[in-house]
């Protein structure tokens, strides 16, 4: 048996009922089997065992007051899983399905996302089973104060650069900060996501939609294809799926559906850049729910309790490409068959792991191309850390200095994960190439240091 599989098999019984942090393992390390026969170093190191292993969990409790003056209790995380190439940097999740399993998963991912940027940046993540829906701005505040009132001791401008996920916007990044600031007495560069006049970084919010579009572009280019002309799905409404919207449409596609998790909408005629602005609104300023899109707009059918891939399954709709931006596993084996069927031929995740291994499998025995989150939606925590280097160099960028930066760092991405995939005997196989090449800076980093 090869280390990497038994590496597998004893995350598996070490952390039995992890399931989603043993699906990316799993993913990721048996990607990872041709570095073994290149990297005897590695194996000698235990690089493999050691690399699936946080450096330090941290769960603690999180005591608010709401706006009746009932005590409420949440439980915070903030995983810190492998900082060798740099502070660890990952998103905060504010969700009631947050748990421990999530929150490795997640970190694990971002050491090697934050890896392939090629910006100096470790793996964390974090976040709490507080649901920010329903709350009022009072109540959400009381919360991030309590939240941060644990986290601030865990993290630093050098230590651990927290930032914005699901649940976790411009409001909420403001409370924390400002509360952080409060307590250590110092303004200094310890969230990203920051509002422009604190700190924050032009080009942020709209990072990871403009940079999942920017690597699809890549993708389609190898296929002398672009966006001009094609349907394009795109699941979620939020932060990562609203700019996915305004990016394709930019470049000359069509998006037909979003969803939240209450019901899906398909818009045959497009969801040009005036519904956009309304879905922008509707669902940052206004807090509402998908489905009133269709109310607005009468040509539109809504699906109740659907996610956008039921209903494509169920209605066979035809997509040329797909960009899952939601939550992750929400795309299995049967949603992968009908968007084959369908005609679809490129799938880039917008979310993290949001296809699971089934359907990964369905796409590549298709030809279809795959971009896997850690590639394809790198452009948040990419300009998360282009943040870090205004705040540590005390200036701001213009709008089109970051976007270039942006477009530039997509590119490097996407080459990066055709020359490892080649390399290592994996050719066109952005799943592998991803994997490997994130993998292997962190690895050679981790050797550098000895055993620590």
């Amino acid at each position: 048996m090869s280390v990497v599989k038994e590496v597998i098999e004893k995350v598996r019984r070490k952390d039995a009922g992890q399931t989603e942090f043993i699906q990316a393992v799993k993913e990721v390390l048996e990607t990872l089997e041709p570095t073994e026969k290149k990297h005897p170093e590695f194996v000698k190191a235990k690089i493999y065992e050691r690399i699936v292993e946080p450096e330090r969990m941290i769960i603690f409790k999180v005591p608010w007051i709401d706006d009746s003056g009932e005590v409420q209790v949440n439980r915070g995380f903030r995983v810190q899983f492998n900082n060798a190439i740099g502070p660890y940097k990952g998103g905060l999740r504010l969700h009631p399905s947050v748990n421990l399993s999530i929150i490795k998963f997640l970190g694990f991912e971002q050491i090697f996302k934050n890896s392939l940027t090629t910006l100096p940046m470790g793996g964390a993540k974090g976040g709490s089973d507080f649901d920010p829906k329903g709350k009022t701005d009072n109540e959400v505040m009381r919360f991030c104060q309590a939240f941060m009132r644990e986290l601030y001791r865990h993290i630093g401008p050098d230590t651990d650069v927290p930032a914005g996920d699901i649940g976790v916007g411009g409001r909420e990044i403001g409370y924390m900060y400002g509360y952080y600031k409060k307590i250590v007495n110092a303004h200094e560069g310890v969230l990203t996501g920051k509002g422009i006049e604190y700190g924050g970084s032009l080009i942020r919010p709209e990072a990871t939609g403009y940079g999942l579009v920017y690597f699809v572009a890549e993708m389609l280019a190898t296929r002398k294809k672009d966006f001009k002309g094609k349907v394009v799905a795109i699941s979620g409404a939020g932060n990562v799926a609203q700019y996915a919207v305004e990016k394709v449409n930019q470049l000359g596609g069509k998006v037909i559906t979003l969803c939240d998790s209450g019901a899906a909408i398909v818009d045959e005629e497009g969801i040009d850049n005036n519904k956009c602005n309304y879905i922008m609104e509707l669902k940052n300023v206004k807090r509402g729910r998908i489905k009133e899109y269709s109310s607005k707009y009468k040509k539109v059918q809504c699906f109740e309790g659907k996610s956008v891939w039921d209903v494509i399954k169920e209605k066979g709709i035809k997509v040329d490409i797909a960009l899952p931006c939601a939550t992750q596993n929400e795309i299995d084996k049967e949603h992968a068959e009908a968007l084959v069927k369908n005609g679809c031929y490129c799938v880039a995740e917008g979310a993290n792991m949001p296809c699971n291994l089934d359907a990964i499998k369905v796409f590549q025995s298709n030809n279809v191309l795959y971009g896997p989150a850690k590639a394809a939606n790198a452009g948040g925590v990419a300009t998360s850390g282009l943040e870090m280097s205004q705040n540590s160099l005390r200036l701001s960028w213009t709008r089109e200095e970051v976007d270039k930066r942006l477009l530039d760092i997509m590119k490097s991405i996407h080459s990066s994960c055709l020359e490892a995939a080649e390399t290592y005997g994996n050719k066109g196989d952005y799943l592998a190439g991803a994997n490997i090449a994130g993998f292997i800076k962190v690895a050679k980093a981790m050797i550098s240091y000895g055993i620590v």
